[in-house]
């Protein structure tokens, strides 16, 4: 289940955070708290998908303040528009008694877990991984939030696998695959869940490749 927490009553538990990033003066990277709360949910999202799970409830952790909350609110309850999905109720706390210089916040996640796909998958590799301000810079290159979940309803896409800081190729390992990849940096971090492994049932795979498009590469 990679980073989720299997909890009692096949409840799962995922989360991320986010720190330095944020609308603070003195944040690493400036950039919208709405976006910033968008891609910590991508990414506990795509954890809650990869254990077979849907999310039920939503915590918020803002360390950013109050005028931070709302923001980072309306980023979480964007990724669930987007997939037509009505959103979890979202809980949390605010740290409003001490102001911090960077912006800091945490998204986690509580879902139900569903019975995994025993079916027959070739995987794949779904978009570049970018990591800081490429992720806003080359949109169009990863992974759509939208189209994986349009893949897993369908039936298209049997297991979802997201790839993390530790880059593809520590993927491949925890997954016990063996490939090589041409034109991928498969060492590089993929920030926010840029990329994602994707076990794509055996007999839809030109299905599939019309689908996820351009950067849909599939692993030897």
């Amino acid at each position: 289940m990679r980073n989720a927490v299997l909890l009692p009553n096949d409840l799962v538990l995922t989360t991320d955070n986010s720190a330095a990033i944020g609308e603070k003066e003195a944040d690493v990277v400036r950039v919208d708290d709405e976006v910033v709360a968008y891609f910590a949910a991508r990414v506990a999202l795509v954890e809650q998908w990869a254990a077979g799970a849907f999310p039920i409830s939503i915590v918020l952790h803002n360390f950013s303040g109050n005028k931070s909350w709302e923001k980072y609110k309306v980023g979480i309850e964007k990724i669930f528009n987007e997939l037509g999905q009505p959103c979890p109720v979202i809980t949390g706390s605010t740290e409003s008694n001490m102001e911090t210089l960077q912006s800091a916040m945490a998204v986690t996640m509580i879902g139900e877990r569903k019975r995994e796909s025993d079916s027959a998958c070739k995987w794949y590799v779904y978009g570049k991984p970018c990591v800081g301000e490429e992720v806003l810079m080359n949109l169009e290159k990863i992974a759509d939030i939208k189209k994986i979940w349009n893949g897993i309803t369908t039936g298209l896409v049997a297991r979802v696998w997201p790839v993390g800081s530790a880059g593809i190729k520590e993927e491949f390992h925890q997954l016990g695959l063996h490939c090589h990849l041409q034109d991928w940096d498969i060492l590089k971090s993929a920030g926010p869940a840029t990329s994602v492994l994707l076990g794509v049932s055996t007999d839809r795979v030109e299905e599939a490749k019309l689908l996820f498009g351009k950067y849909f590469e599939g692993i030897n």
